[in-house]
């Protein structure tokens, strides 16, 4: 199967993740899977004549194209006609771009957050009305009709992440290259769920901490986020503390809050990402399908119940209080 890949408007983030794929790298991963990369603007050496010629012919049904992976928002700016972002050499938007070859691709594959539903480049008041290709943040009908599906029958398969682990993307063409990812793959939000069933909070190195509500309350201290330092990993879809990344990493393990990347319209969370909004001193923001009087009766008694070694290492950027050693029992 082939691929061609685009960039619209982002920082290449998603790219970069994906270049850190590792156990196999990415070209090794795309041989192996019997994927061959067309183009993409970054990566590959063609430009100008060849890039063009290429496009031509997808276009006009002379090339196939299997996989059609887009990276960034689409730009609607200004008034509907994507002119704010030409691709380059072609005297054409990268709108007129998407809508053109996105129905000749058997798939369609949006990379990263920005590509999904927005992003970071539709924050704020958007001068360049830029939306996802099938998501104008969690509503449908982005770059892409509503209702749009490509020649396989699926809708825009988002592969939300800022940025996306490079795991998700490489996971994600290797169902579509053995035709094993179907509409019941994907989440509400078109999201895969092989990913998108797990929470930021599975696997967390925290969870200790989240039990006994034992809470960091400045950055760099060991204790549980949620809290006072915004973190919404116990909302938040990904399996980033499963899948970790570079093999050990992860914003939490980091010891930064999740600001839950992977969900549309999270780069406007009415706050800042560091901050719990609370009411009458109650986080707004609980735990998903959990009732707001059992968590706090839940968590009235795991404070009651804090050990100290608990309690005292929470505040601390380091363990303070090793566990207790307990003697065999003779």
């Amino acid at each position: 199967m082939n691929v061609l890949w685009l960039q619209s408007a982002g920082c290449g983030g998603c790219t970069m993740s994906l270049l850190c794929a590792e156990d196999p790298g990415l070209f090794d991963l795309f041989e192996n899977a019997g994927l061959k990369l067309l183009w993409h603007p970054s990566i590959s050496l063609d430009t100008g004549t060849p890039v063009r010629d290429l496009l031509a012919a997808i276009e006009a049904g002379d090339q196939a194209l299997d996989i059609l992976c887009i990276e960034g928002s689409i730009v609607l700016g200004p008034n509907g006609t994507g002119l704010f972002h030409r691709l380059s050499g072609t005297g054409r938007s990268m709108l007129d771009w998407v809508r053109s070859l996105a129905p000749r691709a058997r798939h369609v594959v949006a990379v990263g957050t920005c590509a999904a539903y927005g992003g970071v480049t539709s924050a704020g008041e958007n001068p360049a009305d830029a939306v996802g290709v099938q998501y104008d943040g969690a509503r449908k009908g982005g770059a892409l009709e509503a209702g749009f599906t490509s020649a396989s029958g699926l809708p825009v398969i988002n592969v939300a992440g800022c940025p996306t682990h490079p795991d998700w993307v490489t996971e994600t063409l290797m169902l579509l290259a053995a035709d094993a990812l179907g509409a019941d793959s994907l989440d509400g939000f078109g999201r895969p769920r092989f990913y998108a069933d797990h929470l930021v909070h599975h696997g967390c190195p925290k969870n200790e901490f989240y039990e006994y509500k034992a809470s960091a309350e400045h950055l760099s201290e060991i204790g549980c986020m949620m809290e006072h330092l915004g973190c919404v990993g116990t909302q938040a879809v990904g399996d980033c503390n499963v899948r970790s990344w570079n093999g050990q990493g992860s914003c939490t393990r980091a010891g930064y809050p999740c600001i839950n990347c992977t969900a549309p319209e999270f780069e406007e969370p009415g706050h800042g990402f560091t901050e719990t909004p609370k009411f009458a001193g109650i986080p707004v923001g609980l735990p998903t399908d959990m009732p707001k009087a059992w968590f706090m009766a839940l968590a009235s008694l795991s404070k009651a119940a804090t050990p100290d070694r608990i309690g005292r290492n929470a505040t601390a950027d380091r363990t303070l209080v090793p566990p207790t050693l307990r003697k065999p029992r003779s």
